[in-house]
């Protein structure tokens, strides 16, 4: 049995930095202060990269194995599905009856991120078959910041029972997503898929903004970038409900 540190090549190390970045989220999941939460969401951002990296790095230098294969996937798990679905629980939490609906709904959004990922590895069909995790994943980190900016704008302590319950049954919503045989996305989806990637690196620079709204008087601009992720996420339930129509068409 060789070494690990032999086994493992650079599009290894890169997904590593990406698991090593979920794990810090799910830390800060722990203390359940809003401002650290939003720090966890800013780091599920940057795994989003290193996912794009690793893959990009396998293709190009030709070390693509199984191993970093089940690597990936069990980073994916981890970054797309536990890190979110534990973050948005402690973000939404209200210490009421929707509490116990949150907790079901993250399972349900974690267990189906980790039951796609292990279809996809033993699949051979081309394209994809259900939503890739890393936008069920986006998706999380597009809903908190809508909420978040928006009680930054109005000056608000905590997020509504409204958006509390309505994320409850999104994450539910998008387990099914996750492992459905009725959305298909074809290889050439992939310029869709790098639209909602490249989004991404705007998180972290909103987030500090976010940050700091409250000293600088920013509650304008906290209710536009609001409206901003409100509308990326709307554009991203109209890609999922095209690949839904897209396997009717194919089916038929």
């Amino acid at each position: 049995m060789s070494s690990i540190f032999k086994i493992l090549k650079l599009k290894d190390y890169i997904t590593l930095i990406g698991t090593t970045l979920g794990i810090i989220a799910l830390i800060l999941a722990l203390f359940g202060d809003l401002a650290l939460l939003s720090i966890g969401f800013i780091l599920l951002t940057f795994t989003l990269g290193t996912d794009l990296l690793d893959g990009y790095l396998a293709r190009k230098m030709g070390t693509i194995n199984e191993m970093g294969k089940q690597l990936d996937s069990l980073s994916d798990s981890l970054t797309f599905g536990i890190a979110p679905a534990v973050l948005t629980y402690q973000a939404f939490r209200s210490c009421t009856f929707i509490d116990t609906f949150l907790m079901i709904g993250s399972i349900f959004f974690a267990l189906g991120a980790m039951l796609r990922l292990a279809r996809f590895n033993i699949s051979e069909e081309p394209g994809y078959m259900g939503v890739p995790t890393p936008l069920s994943g986006l998706f999380l980190t597009l809903y908190f910041y809508a909420n978040y900016f928006y009680i930054h704008a109005f000056q608000l302590t905590h997020f509504s029972h409204f958006s509390s319950i309505s994320i409850c049954i999104l994450m539910v919503l998008f387990a099914w997503f996750n492992i459905t045989t009725h959305i298909s996305f074809k290889e050439k989806d992939k310029k869709i898929y790098y639209f909602f990637i490249g989004v991404a690196p705007a998180f972290p620079i909103l987030a500090i903004l976010g940050l700091l709204s409250n000293s600088m008087e920013l509650y304008l601009l906290s209710f536009l970038v609001s409206i901003f992720f409100y509308i990326i996420c709307l554009i991203e339930i109209l890609y999922i409900i095209l690949g839904f129509i897209r396997k009717r068409k194919q089916d038929n």
